[in-house]
């Protein structure tokens, strides 16, 4: 009987942490992006010239943001990160190195993944070499 009633008391207890993050505030308890932009286009640059984006965002939360890896979506870009932790209201930046190798239209990808609960966060840069 003891086992039952300890049982069923941690079922309710599990159930209702769900309502009790939802009421308290918690969600509010977070760091977020506020990106300048997520978008860079180059427009025409010249081949086996790299170019390079830089990102600013401002940590619009109320806990520090910290950015664990970012990964651009392929070899020929390299991508760069504030490694310290963001307090809320100040700056950081993302810069995307693209190597601009092959002649043609391109866009890519840059993921950053951080401590926000809105998840992962592409940015993308695009434009046209020529040679």
């Amino acid at each position: 009987m003891k086992k039952q009633i300890m049982l069923l008391t941690a079922t309710v207890l599990v159930a209702m942490v769900p309502f009790f993050n939802a009421t308290s505030g918690i969600s509010d308890l977070a760091a977020k992006f506020s990106w300048e932009r997520i978008v860079h286009d180059f427009g025409q640059i010249k081949k086996d010239a790299p170019v390079t984006a830089k990102f600013e965002f401002v940590n619009q939360g109320t806990e520090p943001l910290v950015v664990s890896s970012v990964k651009g979506s392929c070899g020929c870009t390299v991508a760069a990160y504030t490694k310290e932790a963001i307090m809320p209201g100040e700056k950081g930046e993302v810069t995307a190195t693209y190597n601009a190798a092959k002649v043609g239209v391109f866009n890519k990808t840059v993921t950053v993944t951080a401590n926000t609960q809105s998840g992962p966060i592409v940015l993308s840069i695009k434009g046209e070499v020529l040679n």
